[in-house]
């Protein structure tokens, strides 16, 4: 068997990559340990064994005797053939572990081969991996042999081999999956800048373009909205919003509260939060449903958004005296609750030549008033610039698409029967 030995093993070092000289040391350990056992020894006695490298022979000592050669040909065989095939399947799984780890991070596919405790095995070739049931989507339901899509989130050792996880909730699967869909993005044209995900529901995604001439929100959408309806497809529904991103963090914010018309914005730069002001029929709109749209354009710009109403906006003591206002004067406030103006609100309200009309106040006093009353009502917020729409090719493949965003709702769903993509409704 010397000679055959080598031979075995030069052929494994070829086929599987294992190293020859691993081999042969894992056959020397197991075979001396083997020869103890035979004599009858414990484990402290020494043992040793040498394969030659040349031609093969296996020498054993136990206790300083060498072991005889009719029995350790014997304890031989049996021992390399367990340790060929313990080895086999250690690099086998060393060479999944790497190919896989390689991969975290990317979109890989299978089929589903069976179920533990909730989660599903999915079989990705020759390896197997886990889709654990948090990190699948909602409501969704798989079937033996199904075929399925999953973001590679993590690849660990473990006694059985490489245990890979992977995942659908995570928001590398949903910048995977337009990387695959939309070639722009595949190619560096368009940049992802930002993804806010609840899975299942809605997605935020920002994107821009690096080449002027490429509409990057018309890309993401496609023609007649194919590319987001297949990704919106994939995800059995999820509703996706794509956004253009902004330098400029006032018009970024803005454009992240999409569907709904901002009238200001007020920042606090140190802290990171920003003051949204709303006209009172856009309020429930920039919320959203259980205040997912504004939670979603926070974690999408990284900013803490609070909005608030023109109405909510107003400070409750201007409804009580005007006296707070600069310039009037106990003599002034007089003249105008004389005429009936007891609140800064009923102020702001009027018009240059009705204060005119009272008794003791002028032109430049009422101008003054108007502002001074204007002022109260409003805070100081920096306005929203304006953003530049679509190219006309954009627009023409993006039908529905708004200045800064494009919205995907589910193309089965009764919010697309067409199965066009369409801005989605007030929440």
């Amino acid at each position: 068997m010397n000679g055959e030995l080598l031979s075995i093993l030069s052929a494994i070092e070829r086929d599987k990559g294992i190293d020859r000289e691993v081999l042969i040391q894992a056959i020397e350990a197991a075979v001396a340990t083997a020869a103890r056992k035979s004599e009858g020894l414990d484990e402290e006695a020494e043992a040793t064994a040498t394969l030659d490298r040349k031609t093969g022979r296996i020498v054993a000592l136990v206790a300083g005797r060498e072991v005889d050669s009719a029995r350790l040909t014997r304890i031989a065989a049996q021992t390399a053939k367990q340790v060929i095939i313990q080895k086999i399947r250690e690099a086998e799984r060393d060479v999944i572990f790497t190919e896989f780890q390689s991969r975290v991070g990317d979109i890989v596919t299978g089929s589903v081969h069976r179920f533990e405790r909730g989660d599903i095995i999915v079989e990705l070739g020759r390896a197997e991996a886990v889709l654990p049931k948090p990190e699948r989507i909602p409501h969704e339901e798989y079937h033996q042999g199904d075929m399925v899509q999953g973001y590679v989130l993590e690849v660990r050792k473990s006694a059985k081999g490489p245990s890979i996880v992977l995942s659908r909730t995570h928001e590398g699967f949903i910048r995977g999956l337009f990387t695959l869909e939309v070639p722009e993005i595949a190619e560096g044209i368009v940049e992802v800048k930002g993804i806010a995900r609840e899975a299942g529901d809605r997605t935020k995604i920002a994107v821009w373009s690096t080449d002027d001439k490429v509409d990057c929100v018309g890309a993401c959408v496609g023609m007649r909205g194919t590319r987001v309806k297949n990704i919106v497809r994939e995800l059995h529904g999820e509703k996706i919003d794509i956004i253009r991103w902004h330098e400029d963090i006032t018009a970024f914010i803005a454009a992240a509260l999409s569907p709904a018309k901002i009238s200001g914005i007020e920042l606090q730069a140190e802290t990171k939060q920003a003051l949204v002001m709303v006209d009172d029929d856009q309020l429930s709109l920039a919320i959203g449903k259980k205040g997912q749209n504004v939670r979603l354009a926070s974690k999408l710009t990284g900013w803490q958004l609070e909005i608030k109403s023109k109405a909510q906006l107003a400070p409750p003591s201007v409804e009580v005296t005007l006296r707070s206002l600069q310039g009037i004067g106990q003599a002034l406030e007089q003249r105008l609750t004389g005429a009936g103006v007891t609140t800064v609100r009923q102020l702001a309200g009027m018009t240059l030549e009705q204060l005119t009309g009272i008794e003791g106040i002028g032109e430049k006093t009422a101008q003054k008033l108007l502002e001074a009353a204007q002022h109260a009502l409003l805070p100081q917020v920096q306005a929203v610039p304006s953003t530049e729409a679509p190219s006309e090719a954009a627009a023409s493949e993006t039908p529905a698409a708004s200045e800064d965003a494009g919205r995907a709702e589910p193309p089965d769903g009764p919010a697309a029967p067409n199965e066009s993509t369409q801005p989605e409704g007030r929440e």
